[in-house]
């Protein structure tokens, strides 16, 4: 298989699992256990953004593929705020599930900008092999 089907099978595959994290986090966002409300989506959406983001450049060095889950949550997440034709609104903004939303979008985003950030600092990969040097520095 060549490089390109590969990235972009990888890049398909990053897609579809930031969505689908995405979305089940969003619909647990009014979590409670005994009627207490229990913030599980903000810890998944800034522990799965860094390893979504960081995972995805591991397993295929691509900066692209990296950062297409980030942009694919963060897409997600923004329209689950927004009032559907109906008037429906899945991720509301009073009370303390408004603070759990904030909490949500504010430390996904921050989670997936620090993966992205450490990704964009990492030389690119150029393809070239790299000359060997020997003890003292020298190239051979």
């Amino acid at each position: 298989m060549t490089r390109a089907a590969t990235l972009a099978g990888a890049a398909v595959l990053a897609v579809a699992v930031a969505g689908w994290l995405a979305l089940v986090q969003v619909f647990w966002l009014p979590l409670r256990i005994g009627g207490v409300l229990v913030p599980l989506s903000v810890l998944a959406a800034a522990a799965g953004n860094f390893l979504l983001v960081e995972g995805a450049h591991r397993l295929t060095g691509s900066r692209l593929v990296a950062v297409l889950p980030a942009v694919t949550w963060l897409a997600v997440a923004l329209s689950a705020t927004a009032r559907r034709p109906e008037g429906d609104l899945i991720a509301v903004g009073t009370g303390g599930l408004g603070t759990v939303t904030l909490a949500f979008l504010g430390l996904g985003v921050v989670g997936a900008a620090v993966a992205v950030g450490r990704v964009l600092a990492t030389p690119a990969r150029t393809g070239r092999a790299v000359p060997s040097q020997g003890a003292s520095g020298a190239q051979r």
